[in-house]
């Protein structure tokens, strides 16, 4: 296993115990200097910057990440963020009265919101597969799709990692789910990048997005869309420009303009996450959210919301109270754990208990979450 990592090479608060790193990421002081470096470059003469520079610049950085998430460069594109991308999917559909969009009740709030406008515009529907919580096993998520997959759904959105429960969703099975009924697939994988090994294209789905700035500590803003190739003519960016009519790639890469440097500094994240171990990185962050989950559960006499085998970087674990698990009620506490102990991790209320959700990377040691062991009680 790798060791950790001395939180020197972030900006941190020493104070704090981060186990929070699933939220906004954290990243490391060398890839700011890379982004600094984009910055002064662009400042240096903006205008041949943003004319010559630019383009090729942004192709290369895409090529990178596509290398990591086993893509071609040419059919994946950068976005702000996996919501920004979602949104731009749902924008592009062709939707009809009576026509449905299923997503699951693990689904992310702010993609859910961006269906039910979509779906609401068009006289559409949003209709909800609640998957069991905690999970024992893959095949509950996967019957809990097929049981709401119907002949008017036009859509399937469901997360390769979910964000409030933390459980990796068998995205391979459900994608042939979808596929053999005929319906398309987006994955909101915003916190794969970083945290599991993918192979993008072998997953079958039509579109997947991913966050880079997470796990894999680029800066804020920078993500991707892939899209597979016979999808590409009728996806486009939520914002119009010149591109537009001239490709997949032209119409994503040049929007009007913005600060890319969070874009082109994304092969300077994967430098460092490679400098850390890789793919070891990933399987020593993933034990020790295992272990730690694990330790958490049995000293509040609670529980896990996944087994190991659907757990990653994160883990969710309910916590020992025995009060009204309302959404007010899980901030109160989130900002607790905050002011009273200098511990950051957030809390949510799901399937009618409250739990608490934490993190594992490279700066994180064993005693942070003894620190959270100690603020509640069985």
């Amino acid at each position: 296993m790798c060791p950790a990592i001395s939180r020197d090479e972030w900006l941190l608060d020493p104070g704090v115990a981060f186990l929070n790193h699933g939220s906004y990421g954290a990243t490391p002081r060398a890839v700011l200097a890379e982004q600094e470096r984009w910055r002064a470059l662009m400042e240096r003469h903006p205008t041949h910057f943003m004319s010559e520079e630019l383009p090729s610049a942004v192709r290369s950085a895409a090529a990178r990440i596509a290398a990591f998430v086993g893509a071609r460069p040419n059919d994946l594109v950068f976005v702000e963020n996996a919501t920004g991308a979602c949104n731009t999917v749902l924008r592009s559909l062709h939707l009809a009265p009576g026509d449905e969009i299923l997503l699951t009740d693990h689904g992310y709030a702010a993609v859910r919101k961006a269906a039910e406008y979509v779906a609401r515009r068009a006289g559409a529907r949003v209709v909800e597969a609640a998957v069991p919580f905690p999970l024992q096993d893959a095949a509950q998520v996967v019957a809990a799709v097929s049981s709401r997959l119907s002949s008017r759904t036009r859509l399937v959105i469901f997360d390769h990692i979910t964000s409030s429960t933390a459980v990796i969703f068998p995205v391979h099975e459900l994608t042939a789910l979808c596929r053999a009924a005929g319906v398309p697939v987006l994955i909101d994988g915003a916190h794969a990048p970083g945290m599991l090994s993918l192979d993008v294209p072998s997953i079958g789905a039509d579109w997947y997005t991913g966050n880079c700035h997470k796990w894999l500590m680029a800066p804020k803003g920078s993500g991707f869309l892939w899209v597979a190739p016979q999808r590409q003519t009728d996806t486009h960016p939520l914002v119009i420009s010149h591109g537009y009519g001239q490709g997949f790639t032209a119409e994503f890469d040049w929007i009007g303009t913005r600060d890319s440097s969070a874009w082109l500094s994304v092969p300077a994240a994967i430098d460092f996450h490679e400098r850390l171990g890789g793919t070891k990185l990933r399987e020593r962050n993933a034990a020790l959210a295992r272990e730690q989950s694990s330790l958490l559960a049995r000293a509040w006499n609670t529980e896990r919301g996944a087994p190991d085998a659907l757990t990653g970087s994160m883990a969710t674990i309910r916590l020992p109270l025995r009060e009204a698990a309302t959404a007010e009620r899980a901030l109160a506490l989130r900002r607790k754990l905050f002011d009273d102990h200098r511990i950051e991790a957030p809390v949510n209320a799901f399937a009618g208990a409250l739990w608490v959700r934490i993190s594992a990377h490279a700066y994180n040691r064993p005693a942070d979450y003894a620190r959270l062991a100690a603020c509640f009680h069985p």
